[in-house]
This record gives C-alpha cells, sequence and structure tokens, in this order.
C-alpha cells in the first residue's frame, strides 16, 4: 500500500529532511512513485484525493495474514493492511453490522475521535489489538491519521520525495528508490497526525519519541525510537 501527501497537509519531519541532506542520494518526485507502485504491482487501484494526496493499493503478493483493504466513507479514506483479532468486539461495540471489516471499523472509530474530541488519538488505537498499519485521510479537515501497530508486524515506512511529499508505504524497496535517505521505518507503536500533535505514541503515551540519524551503510538515513524501548533498524 501507498499514501503520498504534499507539505500542505504533512509537515515533513525535520529528521528525515536531516538525514537526506546528511547523506544525498537519487530521489524522485511523488508522482513517479505513484507510477511505479501501479506499474510494479498490477493490477493496483489509485485514488487521487484532490490536490493534496494520493493512495494507491493491490492485492499482489499479498500475505494471507497481511490482507490489504480501502474504504471510503464521509470524505473519509483509509488503506489498512492486516488482521484485527477483536474486530467482532469492536464492530458491536461502534454498532457495524457483521459485515463490516477492518478498514471500515477504523474510519467509523476514527469518526468516533474526531467527533467527540477532546479524546486522544491513543484512547482509540490502543483498543485495536492484532498485526496492522493503516493510513486514514480525512479530506474534510485535511486531516491525516497513520498507524503501526506495537509489534510491527505489518511493515511500514516513511519518506520524504523529490518534490518534498511525504509518502507512506509497506514496501521498503519502493520508497527507498524515490526518498534516497530520507526514509525510516515507522515506528511501531506509534501514530502520526497532523492536526493532533505529529509523531506520538499510543502505547506508551506519556513516553517521548525521538530520532536517531542511521549509520551510512543502513538503508534508513534515520530510525525512531520510543523512550524505554528498542531501535528498529532495516540494514542491507
Amino acid at each position: 500500500m501507498l499514501g503520498v501527501f504534499s507539505g500542505e497537509v504533512v509537515e515533513a519531519p525535520a529528521e528525515l529532511v536531516a538525514a537526506g541532506s546528511r547523506t544525498p542520494s537519487p530521489k524522485t518526485r511523488a508522482s513517479e512513485l505513484v507510477s511505479r507502485f501501479i506499474g510494479s504491482s498490477a493490477p493496483a487501484v489509485s485514488i487521487q484525493i484532490g490536490a493534496v494526496g494520493q493512495l494507491a493499493y493491490s492485492h499482489a503478493n499479498q500475505s494471507p495474514f497481511r490482507p490489504r483493504s480501502f474504504a471510503a466513507k464521509d470524505d473519509i479514506f483509509c488503506l489498512f493492511e492486516g488482521v484485527l483479532d477483536n474486530l467482532g468486539r469492536l464492530k458491536q461495540q461502534y454498532g457495524l453490522s457483521k459485515t463490516a471489516n477492518e478498514v471500515v471499523l477504523v474510519i467509523e472509530a476514527y469518526k468516533a475521535l474526531r467527533d467527540r474530541a477532546p479524546y486522544p488519538p491513543s484512547f482509540m488505537l490502543a483498543h485495536l489489538t492484532g498485526n496492522f498499519a493503516f493510513v486514514l485521510f480525512d479530506k474534510s479537515t485535511s486531516s491525516i491519521l497513520v498507524a503501526s501497530d506495537p509489534d510491527g508486524k505489518v511493515p511500514l515506512f516513511w519518506g520524504i520525495t523529490a518534490d518534498g511529499y511525504v509518502a507512506f508505504a509497506d514496501n521498503l524497496d519502493l520508497l527507498k528508490g524515490s526518498c534516497g535517505k530520507s526514509l525510516a521505518p515507522f515506528p511501531q507503536g506509534c501514530f502520526y497526525s497532523n492536526s493532533l500533535g505529529g509523531l506520538k505514541s499510543f502505547e506508551n503515551p506519556k513516553n517521548k519519541v525521538t530520532a536517531i540519524l542511521a549509520n551510512e551503510e543502513e538503508i534508513c538515513g534515520a530510525t525512531f525510537e520510543v523512550e524505554g524501548s528498542t531501535v528498529l533498524t532495516a540494514t542491507h
């Protein structure tokens, strides 16, 4: 799955900018990144969201343990990869039909979070049990919410393209070709929201998330660490 968003929506993390500046490497524009994804993942679906973002996904080479799904409702667009172990209980909690899947549940949970503010995202995300990563965009508020499960069972990475778009994907090699060293694993148990304080841990809400510039031999230019946890790195 792939999500790209312009600087109008997502402020590029300073640490990823610094990583790319420290070790200049080839990058491409976001449009080329999307084209490469579609070309390498056929058949693929791409959804343009105004002038600020684009989502794309494919069921090609999909793991049975990490199915990908997409849904859109009330100007909320969401890509979801993985499985929620407590989906049945959550569907009852949010009053959803028995046929609702994970991506529909995430949209409804997000709407409840948004409409019942000031509940923090950690309140919603901590109730999701299973292996998952998702990228959600609320067109009505130009808000983005991205999250990865506490065990990091579904790979998720983020980076910055040549034209300053922030990209999220489950494919490291895909992003490496367009983001160079301005690239990092998305930290497990964390969420990013442009309207709710940036990058934070929902597993440990009181713990700060900090960035560490990676060694030259590592694929990613930086890693993000939640205080008291282990740093994840991606190496050759």
